[in-house]
């Protein structure tokens, strides 16, 4: 029986007042903190939950985070480790949205 969902690319949700993505469960999100008043969007966080690694939700967090960030004509700051180690090497045609002043936050 194949898995449920594993071809479906899952919905992502933008949830502005707690900055995040999330799926539509709310169980693997992205977070993140807007810098330079609302110009940089620094990624501090990926989470998805052991019951749904390996269905690349991570990566549809990314890429709906970065498709927000330059549709807003906002830089990213890479500080989550998955998006700076793993995301970012394996889809660089992102790396235009790296703010240039700093590849991770200090905080």
């Amino acid at each position: 029986m194949a898995a449920v969902g594993a071809t479906e690319v899952p919905k992502i949700l933008w949830n502005e007042s707690k900055q995040k993505f999330e799926t539509e469960d709310k169980k693997a999100y992205l977070e993140y903190k807007l810098r330079n008043e609302g110009k940089v969007m620094d990624i501090v966080h990926t989470f998805v939950p052991s019951s749904k690694r390996g269905l690349g939700l991570a990566s549809h967090l990314c890429v709906a985070a970065l498709n927000h960030a330059q549709s807003h004509s906002m830089s990213i700051i890479p500080t989550c480790s998955y998006v700076s180690d793993t995301f970012l090497p394996r889809n660089p045609v992102w790396n235009s949205l790296v703010y240039a002043d700093s590849l991770k936050s200090s905080i």
